[in-house]
């Protein structure tokens, strides 16, 4: 069984969908790797990638911009292209991989919007994902499978606190997927047996 390297990530957008709306920014950090058998447990803000890019479109919804704290008119003039941005994303996650012998696995939570962006935007950009199209895992999913609850009955604040990070949520995509690491290794090692 070939050894995953979970890649925790987390993203700042200024809309609801890519394509119309942009990615403001892109955060993730190297989270465990998993071989079948034994669960290792990585330091996340030991290896780390974060990006600021360029609007795609004029498009934008204030209030979601707004969650990040970025400033759109600042983006237009100092963030990355696209283009570059994802390819040296793709470059981070191929060296991460590589020194980890492992193949990557996308970790979000909850894992669509996260997913949607980087997935649209590594296909565009870079003509495919580090990822393929299904190497991910919805934290949110695995937490309510290890509890056995409803999906839709989970949130942060009805989860065990040994589950949640000690670091903050910052709205910082990078600060997000640090903190978002430490939920899915906590998760990942949880024992619910008692």
């Amino acid at each position: 069984m070939p050894r995953e390297l979970y890649i925790s990530a987390d993203v700042e957008a200024d809309g609801p969908i890519p394509g119309p709306y942009s990615m403001s920014s892109v955060g993730m950090a190297a989270a465990a790797t998993f071989d079948g058998t034994t669960f290792t447990r990585l330091d996340p803000a030991a290896d780390t990638f974060y990006r600021e890019l360029r609007p795609i479109s004029d498009r934008f919804e204030p209030a979601a911009a707004a969650v990040s704290g970025l400033n759109r008119d600042e983006l237009a003039r100092t963030g990355a292209p696209p283009a570059e941005a994802m390819a040296a994303n793709v470059a981070w996650i191929a060296g991460v991989a590589d020194r980890h012998r492992a193949r990557p696995v996308f970790v979000a939570y909850p894992l669509g919007f996260d997913w949607m962006f980087v997935y649209w935007y590594h296909v565009r950009f870079t003509g495919g994902s580090p990822f393929g199209h299904s190497g991910h895992v919805d934290v949110k999913t695995l937490y309510a499978t290890r509890a056995g609850v409803p999906v839709r009955a989970v949130g942060k604040r009805s989860m065990p606190r040994e589950l949640l990070s000690d670091r903050p949520h910052t709205h910082h995509a990078l600060d997000d997927a640090i903190e978002q690491a430490d939920l899915f290794c906590n998760v990942m090692q949880w024992r619910t047996d008692g």
